[in-house]
């Protein structure tokens, strides 16, 4: 009994509170499937984790955190898991944090560093991806699988 109740504190632990360095308020529009949002949310990250909330007329819709897991208001899964739910079983395992964070995708595969930012053209059977960061926009859009981010800066 002991060890049960030490495992449920130890998986509740890992959807529980962080503390954020960063907080950030964006513009974010996303279309998938699974996932249609064009409103205002917030992006909180540290070292170990990022966390995405998303709000519809001022209140709170949908909250993903990212760290080992990713947990949503349904519950916690493996990144994978997530990408094939929410995105493209085939996405790499970062490949949510790497666009929250503005950061290069895919091992940074067909990177072009632009003067403010870079770009990424990624091809393959499975996706047809274009990826743009700005100071002021992250934009990604997946051709092939109709997935779209874009992330800007909210004044």
């Amino acid at each position: 009994m002991k060890y049960l109740i030490i495992l449920v504190i130890f998986f509740f632990n890992a959807c529980s509170m962080k503390n954020y360095e960063h907080t950030q308020s964006k513009i974010i529009i996303i279309k998938t499937e699974a996932l249609k949002f064009a409103d205002l949310g917030y992006i909180r990250n540290s070292k170990e984790a990022v966390e995405l909330e998303l709000f519809v007329a001022g209140k709170s819709a949908f909250k993903v955190s990212i760290n080992h897991l990713i947990c949503t208001n349904d519950g916690c899964m493996s990144k994978a898991a997530f990408n094939a739910e929410y995105l493209h079983a085939k996405y790499p395992d970062s490949i949510l944090q790497n666009i929250l964070l503005a950061q290069p995708i895919y091992d940074k595969s067909n990177f072009h560093k632009r003067e403010e930012g870079f770009e990424q053209n990624i091809e393959t059977p499975d996706v047809d991806i274009f990826y743009k960061v700005t100071p002021n926009e992250t934009y990604f859009k997946d051709r092939k699988n109709k997935i779209l981010f874009k992330i800007k800066e909210s004044k």
